[in-house]
């Protein structure tokens, strides 16, 4: 279960959700926001509200005459209940 939850997410809107207690990770495509809340809960110790869930497009590639698409993948954003955080760096 748990190399299907991906790593943090670390961009200029995910940083305005964790004002809002809002952390955003990639996870599998075969993922569901019950198996995300589980894992999130049990490996970071808080306490989980709500799980909402999107899938983003795979982007366009080409390599010399080869064209393709990059591998689909899923991206969470879970809302924690006030009091919890998630370490997102740690102190080396």
């Amino acid at each position: 279960m748990t190399d299907r939850v991906g790593y943090p997410i670390l961009t200029e809107k995910t940083i305005r959700l964790l004002e809002r207690n809002q952390y955003s990770f990639d996870v599998d495509v075969r993922s569901d926001k019950k198996e995300v809340k589980e894992w999130i809960e049990l490996f970071f110790d808080v306490k989980v509200i709500a799980v909402n869930s999107h899938r983003l497009p795979g982007k366009k590639r080409k390599i010399g005459a080869i064209a393709g698409y990059t591998a689909r993948y899923k991206r969470v954003i879970v809302k924690l209940q006030s009091g919890y955080s998630i370490p997102l760096f740690s102190d080396k």
